[in-house]
């Protein structure tokens, strides 16, 4: 992925992560759109930081289809999608009542990336070069107990970026799949004040030098990831597990 010169659209990016990183890559030389539900915030932060905007909600595809017929319309030049609205709920699948949020974590966390993607696929087709970056989270590789559904959801957008990568490859369109640990923002509550959260300036600052400085990654993964991406791998997937859900939590 290539950042200066490019132009940008991030739905689900109206604080936090997505925000951060929106801000970031303006200043590294890129053109931004953001994307949000709440037109009173849109408006404080075009104000603020000179970002485009674009009202949408990911949960609805019209509302998805409508923001990308105007994003496309007012940027012909759009040539990466960051695919970065989500949401993290607790869960307790040991009695009944969970499934109306399970739901709305799916439609958001794993719909609502498959709808973006099929809505500017066709329009990301026609540049030279493209890259949509998906969004899962270190929780894909190793599970918090609190948050099944989220947890299944980030491990799904891994697979999905895997196997979309395939499919796109001789396109002209990268898949570039960025996986936070836990980060310091209000994803969920008391998250931004827990000590096992990183820094929201450092990790979007990593994120950018990876990006910058490894174009042709196809997954970006800052240090304090790696303990949950790799156990597996090294062996210590069970001690990575019971740490994460004795220390942390929040998780990612």
């Amino acid at each position: 992925m290539r950042i200066h010169g490019s132009t940008i659209f991030i739905p689900g990016a109206t604080s936090g992560i997505g925000l951060a990183l929106a801000v970031a890559l303006q200043q590294k030389g890129a053109t931004v759109v953001v994307g949000g539900r709440r037109t009173g915030r849109l408006e404080q932060i075009a104000a603020e930081h000179g970002l485009g905007t674009v009202a949408i909600d990911t949960t609805d595809p019209a509302s998805i289809a409508a923001a990308a017929e105007q994003v496309t319309a007012e940027h012909p030049d759009l040539d990466v999608l960051v695919t970065m609205a989500g949401i993290m709920r607790t869960e307790d699948w040991t009695t009944s009542g969970f499934a109306e949020s399970a739901t709305e974590t799916v439609t958001t966390n794993l719909l609502g990336p498959i709808r973006l993607v099929d809505a500017f696929i066709d329009h990301l087709r026609t540049r030279p070069h493209a890259t949509i970056m998906t969004v899962s989270s270190g929780l894909a590789f190793a599970p918090l107990k609190v948050t099944p559904t989220y947890n299944a959801t980030k491990a799904a957008i891994h697979m999905l970026s895997e196997s979309i990568r395939l499919q796109l490859s001789g396109t002209g369109v990268e898949v570039l799949e960025l996986e936070p640990p836990s980060v310091a923002t209000d994803l969920m509550p008391g998250q931004k004040e827990s000590p096992f959260a990183m820094p929201l300036d450092a990790f979007v600052s990593e994120v950018v030098e990876l990006v910058e400085s490894h174009p042709d990654a196809t997954e970006i993964q800052v240090e304090n990831v790696k303990f949950l991406r790799y156990g597996e791998a090294r062996g210590d997937y069970d001690q990575v597990v019971a740490t994460l859900n004795r220390l942390d939590p929040h998780g990612s």
